[in-house]
């Protein structure tokens, strides 16, 4: 199966989206965002593909708003919009892609990548609490996002009338779609959501413990049998979960993951649990909210990982203060606290 995809024709826009001209990577982006809408049979060697030119794109992208302005795009406008059926294996892609190629990252383009790492932390978090924010009455703010994106990039560049009358007829093709595919979505949410169970958040937290969350760095390889390690890896694809290796680490990614995980969770949940107008349904939030599937990767790197540095890292976010505000994480006894302050008194006289 993969042999038959390497004959087939690359479509033009992934080349036009490494391109150093801006307006034709605009012009592939907008083309690039229809097709992932519209597709829902797209495996983890097309969407790898589909990274690597997503990759480059945001590699020539310049200047700090335009670099916001398209994470936020590749990540908050895009991403809830997908098809349920790829949805994974595109979050999958990117995360292999930012492994893989996160250690050819220059002091100079390593800040937007890792506010693009940021954003999609951000999303997923939103995406797949989404069926939890709407069962607590609380409103998502990716229409006030969206409508800020639009302000500031219009204050920075006020295109000629001609060219505003076509990026206006696009955006609201675009807007179309997205007005379709996200009624679409939240059905299929719904339908989901109704059995009560996290499934496509475990999914999509296994996905990173086997890739920047593994506790580990390297694993033997014993299956390679002396074959080509590449060869081997293309030709054991698994078209619904994908079996080509997640790189792990590095420990660079590793700890900015770690550092930005509970800032990105605390703007989803934040604004339920901390609610001081509703305290009364406190108890019960917590209960509904999968806290061991979010916090499983930092208690695995906690326990497992053989580096100190990320073992001292992963308890620091595990005892955050805003776990202990949210009734997640419990405070010490006084009692406990005073048997530690008297191991040590010091010599006596």
């Amino acid at each position: 199966m993969a042999l038959s995809y390497s004959h087939q024709k690359t479509p033009p826009f992934l080349k036009e989206l490494a391109s150093s001209d801006r307006r034709t990577r605009d012009k592939a982006l907008e083309s690039l965002t229809l097709f992932l809408r519209a597709r829902r049979d797209l495996s983890l060697l097309e969407l790898l593909k589909v990274w690597k030119g997503l990759f480059f794109c945001f590699y020539h992208s310049d200047r700090p708003l335009t670099q916001q302005a398209l994470a936020r795009a590749l990540s908050y406008s895009l991403v809830p919009t997908l098809p349920r059926e790829t949805l994974h294996r595109f979050l999958r892609a990117f995360w292999i892609t930012i492994g893989r190629d996160f250690h050819s990252l220059d002091r100079l383009r390593l800040d937007k990548y890792l506010f693009l790492i940021r954003c999609y932390v951000g999303v997923a978090f939103e995406v797949f609490l989404k069926s939890l924010r709407h069962d607590t009455g609380f409103k998502d703010d990716n229409k006030k996002r969206k409508s800020v994106d639009e302000k500031d990039s219009g204050q920075r560049k006020k295109p000629m009338k001609a060219k505003a009358q076509q990026k206006g007829s696009m955006q609201q093709t675009l807007g179309a779609g997205s007005t379709q595919d996200n009624d679409r979505n939240e059905e299929q949410d719904a339908e989901a959501d109704e059995s009560g169970t996290w499934s496509d958040l475990e999914a999509y937290v296994s996905i990173l413990e086997d890739g920047p969350l593994c506790p580990v760095n390297f694993v033997p390889d014993n299956k390679s049998n002396g074959k080509d390690e590449h060869m081997s890896k293309i030709s054991t694809i698994d078209e619904e979960h994908g079996s080509i290796r997640m790189p792990h680490g590095p420990d660079g990614l590793r700890y900015h993951i770690m550092d930005i995980w509970l800032d990105e969770l605390e703007k989803v949940i934040g604004p339920l649990l901390d609610n001081d107008d509703d305290l009364a349904q406190a108890p019960a939030r917590n209960d509904d909210m999968p806290i061991d599937i979010l916090l499983r990767p930092m208690r695995k790197l906690k326990a497992e990982s053989p580096t100190k540095t990320v073992r001292v890292r992963a308890g620091d976010v595990l005892e955050d203060e805003r776990l202990v505000r949210w009734g997640f994480v419990q405070i010490r006894s006084g009692e406990d606290a005073s048997d530690e302050e008297e191991e040590w008194d010091g010599i006596a006289d």
